[in-house]
């Protein structure tokens, strides 16, 4: 029984003595080594892709026009707008005007317009501005929209307010001066393709909520010519790809502009548009983006 005891003791006395002092004296233990082969976090904006990537950004904003572009406060266009089905349009374009105060105000008017038949059947022009009155006036201030009519004003459509509020913040402006300037969002290089018959070098910018942007730089001009982002039906789950693309750059005021934008959902052309004038930094009032609804419109009765 001593010689069991006297073992047991000689045990606990060696054990005691093979603890750390850190155990020992309740002290914090000391930083845990890197196990080799082990990482630590990695910033991807370190990488080779990122550098590239950044670079090729630079060069677009360079060529847009630096810090004018960059620093404008609103724009104001007017063109023609053509709303396409199936990648075809019915119409021989309807005239419009454009405001845009960044970030987040805009206001699109479509303007009345007449056919007038010369020779009935034979020489007809139509589209053809009556007066300064508008067909339809579309206002966007923060997250709510407005749609003015004939009828007066009322909430835009909300599946429609939906497809404006996803497409915002992937617009140039907001890729330029808030996604490139926040240091979450990460940067890759994803190589050379082909845009509208350009040479184009792509770049993806990927945020902390996993939602994606790439734009396509031309390798000659490094011209902006596609911004595209794709999102999921919440409804059926499937993937849908939107896609702008520019064309037709001419300075405006220091700020190289595109008069040809042409928008894409899944493939097919959905609008196009053709600017005549662009002007910026205006006086804008802000009561163009201002509304007030007078009426609500409320879906028809389903029949019995």
């Amino acid at each position: 029984m001593r010689y069991f005891v006297f073992t047991l003791l000689l045990i606990l006395t060696w054990a005691w003595a093979s603890l750390p002092a850190f155990a020992q004296t309740g002290s914090e233990p000391p930083p845990r080594a890197t196990v080799p082969g082990e990482q630590s976090a990695v910033n991807l904006n370190d990488s080779e892709s990122a550098h590239k990537a950044r670079t090729l950004l630079d060069q677009a904003i360079a060529a847009l026009g630096g810090q004018a572009y960059l620093s404008f406060t609103n724009r104001s266009e007017s063109g023609r707008y053509y709303p396409l089905h199936h990648g075809a349009s019915g119409s021989l374009g309807i005239p419009y005007n454009y405001y845009l105060e960044y970030p987040d105000k805009d206001r699109f008017e479509v303007i009345h317009t007449k056919d007038i038949h010369i020779i009935p059947g034979q020489i007809d022009i139509g589209g053809v501005k009556s007066d300064n009155k508008f067909d339809i006036i579309l206002i966007h201030n923060g997250d709510k929209g407005y749609e003015t009519t004939y009828k007066g004003t009322e909430p835009q459509d909300k599946e429609e307010l939906q497809k404006y509020l996803r497409r915002r913040p992937h617009s140039l402006e907001w890729v330029f001066r808030k996604w490139m300037n926040d240091p979450t969002v990460a940067l890759f290089y994803d190589g050379l393709t082909i845009v509208d018959s350009k040479p184009v070098e792509v770049v993806t910018l990927l945020n902390s909520q996993n939602d994606a942007v790439s734009v396509a730089v031309d390798q000659i001009t490094h011209y902006p010519i596609r911004i595209s982002y794709s999102w999921r039906d919440p409804t059926d789950r499937q993937k849908n790809v939107e896609e702008e693309v520019y064309d037709g750059y001419k300075p405006e005021q220091g700020i190289m502009t595109p008069h040809s934008i042409t928008r894409y959902f899944n493939g097919e052309m959905s609008q196009q548009r053709f600017i005549t004038t662009a002007t910026y930094n205006q006086n804008l009032p802000n009561s163009l983006f201002e509304a007030t609804a007078t009426y609500d419109r409320k879906p028809p009765l389903k029949r019995r």
